[in-house]
């Protein structure tokens, strides 16, 4: 074969000059965009935030459609900061701190959880469940989400009375929350309840439930603490994306 043959077969040799810088560019400009889909698809799975909502007819929304559930408006809040998420709303009116420890289970096995919400225990107060039993049930709940997901982020949502009183059962269950929280390292949203409960035009007529504008100031409390999380543990789920997800709820 001559070496006129050579230099026809091989582009990088040119009559046994050294390629020019000009084709040098080029091979790494086409070996950059051959690299660009690999890159593109940087939206993994796991960057999806998975946030579980655990609790009653407050998480539920009692009395009012999903959509104006506390959960619900939080995604509206995670959707315009353009995060990529899914919000499984586990509220069930009625629910107790035993019953979301029996429905957990089958809640952590559906999904890969980063964030859980809990929101359980005041109708365990009006039932008059001791209080070192909704203790163990949360206990239970947080130890068991955590052998499951160990990275979770755990926020547990404090509740109270409306009014407040010197009972002394009263008083222990208002500071059982804060107590679990630093135990366990955990946020804490000091009363979900706050600046809703007790005032009439932001309940039902029951005056038990959040109307549609007392949800809207739940939403606020949890955020306050659910967004420095956001910005602390998942930027880059965040910042990954281009433009908003368009999440679940």
């Amino acid at each position: 074969m001559s070496r006129r043959s050579v230099n026809a077969d091989c582009p990088l040799q040119t009559n046994g000059k050294v390629p020019s810088f000009t084709h040098f560019t080029l091979v790494a400009i086409i070996a950059m965009f051959s690299l660009q889909p690999a890159h593109a698809k940087n939206h993994h799975p796991s960057k999806v935030i998975t946030i579980l909502a655990l609790g009653d007819s407050l998480t539920a929304g009692f009395g009012l459609s999903r959509k104006e559930s506390y959960p619900s408006l939080i995604t509206e809040k995670m959707r315009s900061a353009g995060y990529q998420f899914e919000m499984i709303n586990a509220g069930s009116s009625g629910d107790t701190t035993a019953g979301g420890l029996e429905r957990l289970p089958e809640l952590l096995r559906k999904k890969r959880v980063d964030i859980l919400i809990l929101a359980l225990g005041i109708n365990d107060a009006f039932r008059g469940v001791p209080v070192e039993q909704m203790r163990s049930n949360l206990q239970a709940i947080i130890d068991q989400t955590r052998a499951r997901h160990p990275k979770i982020s755990i926020i547990i949502a404090g509740m109270q009375f409306p009014v407040a009183t010197g009972n002394g059962y009263v008083q222990t269950f208002r500071e059982l929350f804060g107590t679990l929280a630093e135990q366990n390292h955990a946020a804490l949203v000091p009363y979900l309840l706050e600046g809703v409960g007790g005032i009439p035009e932001l309940n039902l007529p029951d005056l038990i439930h959040p109307n549609a504008a007392g949800q809207r100031i739940l939403a606020e409390n949890v955020w306050r603490v659910l967004e420095p999380i956001l910005q602390k543990d998942f930027r880059s789920a965040s910042s990954s994306s281009s433009s908003p997800s368009p999440g679940k709820d």
